[in-house]
């Protein structure tokens, strides 16, 4: 499939509303885990693919090209333009097909993802939304159901609207006949009344540096604990039969090396969280107190090992009920991703079922497996020491 390699942040803008830190720094290049919010921007979008990205520049520009220096393309225009006028007077740089990015915002893209589904709808542009079903941010994007943007309102003033733009909107150069010199939004706005914007929507939460409160949890998400995330049954203990159950703590057994795996992953500064399914509750098999006693008793024991567990994640649901959360759909793993402000794309889910395989490929999750031949310990191991599947891109 052929893909755009040219990513075009814009820029240019003032960060009122970072002021005073923006009186003497753009927003994009404010300090984020030791280096430039900027920097780990540019740092995702080379590890999707895109060799050729290019700063369209406005204030204080400076900074910008003497961090990256001539690793970067760069058009510096007057602070006072309008991102519409950035991007036109751009337009002759820029290629068939291209990812224009906003700099304040960061979300892990997944490009191939993204592809496909901009290939199945054949449009000018393609928006990424955030389905925003915590009320993470006030919406400004309508869907239709089909895959594309019905109502775009950079207002946020209408009570119809219910997802938001992150900021990541696939482009191909001919859409750029309808630019204006107003600001890009209205060039959503001409490709929405076309019926030609697209979506690609995510679960995964977005981070930034727009405005104070937000720069917070940003903080949080890119200097964040690497993770870990474990189905229980099959990885950590013995797998019941199948429509059969741990209903109790005197029927859990722990697989050979599992504590061992666990205290690997604490030496080595892993969190570890647990997604399960546990129908049996649905059932009436079992209880969600004894379910609630189990897991005392099994991080209990982690503990005792000298390992940890940090959080669990069960859904009590039963196999037809639809629940978002029961595997292989991934609620659960998008739960841990808003609890913990985890990047799922650097997050391994580690499971023994291929609905646990399914689950991580819809979440954006790093995933391996436990096998007869390839015990939960090992794969601890192997994520410490950095070592990865020769398949493990294929989520990607």
């Amino acid at each position: 499939m052929r893909r755009p390699r040219q990513a075009v942040i814009l820029a240019g803008g003032q960060g009122m509303r970072m002021r005073p830190a923006t009186e003497t720094c753009p927003k994009h290049m404010l300090e984020v885990g030791g280096r430039p919010f900027a920097a780990h921007l540019v740092e995702m979008l080379r590890g999707q693919g895109f060799d050729r990205i290019v700063f369209l520049l406005g204030y204080l520009p400076e900074s910008t090209i003497r961090h990256f220096g001539d690793t970067i393309e760069y058009l510096v225009t007057p602070p006072d333009w309008t991102t519409g006028q950035r991007l036109r007077h751009a337009a002759p740089q820029l290629e068939a097909e291209f990812l224009l990015c906003y700099c304040d915002n960061y979300w892990p893209v997944r490009i191939h993802r993204m592809l496909q589904h901009w290939r199945e709808h054949d449009s000018l542009g393609q928006m990424t939304v955030y389905t925003n079903e915590d009320g993470y941010s006030k919406p400004n994007v309508s869907t239709d159901g089909l895959g594309f943007v019905s109502q775009y309102d950079p207002s946020r003033s209408s009570n119809s609207l219910h997802m938001v733009d992150l900021g990541f909107v696939l482009l191909k150069r001919e859409a750029l006949q309808f630019l204006s010199d107003r600001p890009v939004e209205a060039l959503y706005q001409q490709l929405v009344a076309k019926r030609t914007l697209s979506t690609f929507t995510t679960q995964h939460r977005y981070y930034g540096v727009g405005s104070p409160e937000r720069f917070h949890l940003t903080k949080q998400f890119l200097s964040g604990q690497s993770t870990v995330i474990l189905d229980r049954d099959g990885v950590l203990n013995k797998r019941p039969n199948i429509g059969e159950y741990v209903r109790n703590w005197d029927e859990w057994s722990w697989l050979p090396g599992a504590p061992d795996g666990l205290r690997t992953l604490k030496e080595s500064g892993h969190r570890v969280l647990i997604a399960s399914n546990q129908p049996g509750v649905a059932r009436g098999v079992m209880s969600s107190k004894s379910l609630a006693s189990i897991d005392r008793h099994m991080k209990f024991d982690a503990g005792q090992a000298g390992g940890a567990i940090d959080a669990s994640y069960y859904c009590l649901h039963g196999w037809d009920e639809g629940c978002p959360c029961r595997k292989p759909k991934p609620g659960m793993l998008f739960q841990a991703q808003r609890d913990f402000h985890l990047d799922l794309s650097k997050t391994w889910f580690i499971g023994d079922d291929p609905r646990d395989a399914e689950a991580a490929e819809a979440a954006g999750c790093l995933y391996d497996e436990v096998t007869p031949s390839r015990p939960f310990a090992e794969i601890a191991n192997d994520i410490v020491k950095g070592n990865q599947p020769a398949w493990v891109n294929e989520f990607s």
